[in-house]
């Protein structure tokens, strides 16, 4: 009789170690999220980029040469990738909107580490890594919703080991404006190519050079990190998810609808699926990146606006579709949608400039401003001067291949009718599929409140670089040791 009690403990002990067995074989996901940057590594073929350790992490990694962001302003893209729905379907589409109690997601709009936690995984957005790596995670968040504090289990890279499997992810800063230039070793501003959009100016090139700067800070701390997986043995049973928010900040890419705007860099190593230092052309949205993400770790991501691009499920895109509206003061409404060489855009304001006034770029964007001063000067050509327009079609057309930086509209081209024909059609049934929601007028409210606090964080960046009330920013600074 005693016979069955222990054995009924050994099935129980067994059925543990199997369950305990099933949980640490699931991998443990990390996302490295820069902010503001393009593909401006060596890996893309950036020359004067600095970037020794993201282009190793790349000879470990698939790269893909077409992911994009669905907006291009942090709070957009990072609504839309941190729940895996479009911001236009849950209406975080509006920069730095919602963010007060009243404005909680619906139940059906979940967060990545909610549904993640449900399969037994722990959430962190780390803050505090090893001291001895001299710097900390920026804990961005940034989201167009009420965030009630929960979303995340710990903020600390010391709790990550003793608690697998675990999704984590770290937000690197530095790409981020105001940019500062290096003290030792600082990028040629003479060694840059800059886009045929830029006028070639001394102002413009060491600005350039100042952002490669921070690119090669950035890339430092994607070593350490990389680095400290190894040295806790966490590396083989953690996918590296290695991207940025959005595009990066020069005189249109960041705030705008155009491919700076939306691309970002993206590298993930996962040698049990991805064949280290290969590349892939597929069009790839961050909001795959989500799907990707929980479906590696078992979870249905059925529901979802985006869907795996490798591995179980994984599903090849034909368009990535993009939307700009209300950023800080600047009230606008675009919607765009790509194939792997064409691209529509269709302003819904084409009576409004392509360059509204933004507080925050003239306060820490030297390009934005000295472009502004070239225009009024004359001194720039017909390219660099086409983003200086009163306004705007009501549609445009670029052949990408061609024309990688959209200087020529071709919306009224008879040869390209069925395309534009085509897009049109795939970007009408999008709007209408996702509940499209940038036609709701915003609530004044909102745009009182960021207003308001626009106003309070213009004030601070004047009094911090010495900035006149008229003044706008036309210099670069020294690194003083840390981003403010």
């Amino acid at each position: 009789m005693k016979l069955l009690p222990m054995l009924f403990g050994v099935l129980l002990a067994g059925a543990a170690t199997l369950a305990a067995a099933a949980e640490t074989a699931k991998p443990n996901i990390l996302w490295i999220i820069a902010e503001d940057a393009c593909k401006d590594f060596g890996c893309y073929g950036v020359e004067a980029a600095r970037t020794p350790n993201i282009d190793r992490l790349t000879s470990e990694s698939c790269l893909y040469r077409n992911a994009f962001a669905t907006g291009p302003v942090c709070s957009t893209s990072r609504s839309a990738f941190m729940t895996g729905l479009y911001q236009t379907r849950i209406g975080a589409h509006n920069h730095r909107s919602h963010r007060t109690r009243e404005f909680a997601r619906p139940a059906d709009v979940r967060l990545i580490t909610e549904r993640l936690r449900e399969a037994g995984y722990f959430t962190a957005n780390v803050r505090a890594l090893p001291p001895e790596l001299g710097f900390n995670g920026a804990g961005k968040t940034d989201w167009n919703f009420f965030d009630d504090g929960k979303a995340f289990n710990s903020a600390r890279w010391n709790d990550l080991k003793s608690h697998q499997p675990f999704y984590a992810q770290v937000n690197l800063h530095e790409t981020h404006r105001p940019y500062y230039r290096a003290a030792k070793n600082p990028t040629d501003p003479a060694k840059i190519k800059l886009p045929p959009y830029l006028a070639d100016d001394p102002i413009i090139r060491s600005d350039w050079a100042a952002y490669l700067d921070e690119v090669a800070v950035l890339d430092e701390e994607v070593g350490a990190l990389l680095r400290l997986l190894d040295r806790e043995g966490l590396r083989e049973n953690t996918v590296v998810f290695f991207f940025s928010d959005h595009g990066r900040e020069d005189f249109r890419g960041k705030y705008f609808p155009t491919e700076q705007g939306f691309e970002v860099p993206l590298m993930v190593r996962w040698p049990a699926l991805l064949k280290p230092g290969s590349t892939s052309e597929d069009l790839v949205s961050l909001l795959d990146v989500t799907a990707t993400s929980l479906s590696l770790a078992g979870v249905n991501a059925a529901g979802l606006d985006g869907a795996p691009f490798f591995g179980p499920g994984t599903k090849k895109r034909e368009f990535v579709f993009g939307a700009r509206d209300r950023i800080d003061d600047t009230l606008d409404r675009v919607r765009t949608v790509r194939d792997s060489r064409f691209k529509l855009v269709r302003n819904y304001e084409p009576q409004r400039p392509y360059l509204q006034r933004m507080a925050y770029a003239e306060l820490t964007n030297p390009s934005y401003n000295r472009m502004r001063q070239l225009y009024t000067e004359g001194k720039l050509n017909a390219d660099q001067s086409k983003f200086m327009a009163p306004s705007r079609p009501a549609e445009e057309l670029y052949d990408l291949q061609n024309d990688p930086f959209e200087l020529h509209n071709l919306a009224d081209a008879a040869k390209h009718e069925a395309t534009i024909k085509r897009l049109r059609q795939q970007l009408d049934t999008w709007i209408a599929d996702t509940r499209d929601q940038g036609a709701i007028p915003e609530d004044p409210r909102t745009v009182e409140e960021q207003l308001k606090r626009n106003a309070s964080a213009e004030q601070k960046l004047r009094a911090e670089f010495g900035l006149g009330p008229d003044e706008v920013l036309l210099k670069t600074f020294d690194h003083p040791g840390k981003k403010p």
